[in-house]
């Protein structure tokens, strides 16, 4: 089957309507932003502990997008999570910035994981 007989197939069958596609990919867009805005500052900081506060406020912030947002964060964040799994990275802390990944797409405060003494500017 062609892909794009595929993807009417698809958008027939879920109801999608155009418009709404295009909001989520813009999202989506968005959402990898947020995403990448989060990384790029916890490099920045490079602040001892506040690896699961950025971890929260990047699913955070590209949740509040939209549906796109949220499905942008959860692919980025498993993503990253499961390659740090095939490096070695201990599966502890794996799951801690999993916990702190759908704290942020929950919606819920990402200031929870913030540490004491992060500059304001974060």
């Amino acid at each position: 089957m062609k892909p794009s007989i595929a993807i009417i197939l698809c958008l027939l069958i879920l109801g999608v309507d155009s418009q709404r596609w295009f909001e989520f990919i813009k999202e989506a867009g968005q959402g990898t932003r947020d995403m990448w805005r989060a990384y790029s500052d916890m490099r920045e900081a490079n602040w001892k502990g506040a690896d699961k506060y950025f971890h929260a406020r990047g699913n955070y912030d590209a949740a509040q997008r939209g549906p796109g947002g949220a499905w942008a964060a959860k692919v980025i964040s498993d993503a990253r999570e499961g390659i740090q799994r095939v490096i070695g990275r201990g599966a502890a802390d794996s799951r801690a910035d999993q916990f702190a990944n759908r704290w942020g797409r929950s919606g819920r405060d990402p200031n929870y994981f913030r540490p004491v003494g992060l500059p304001s500017k974060y």
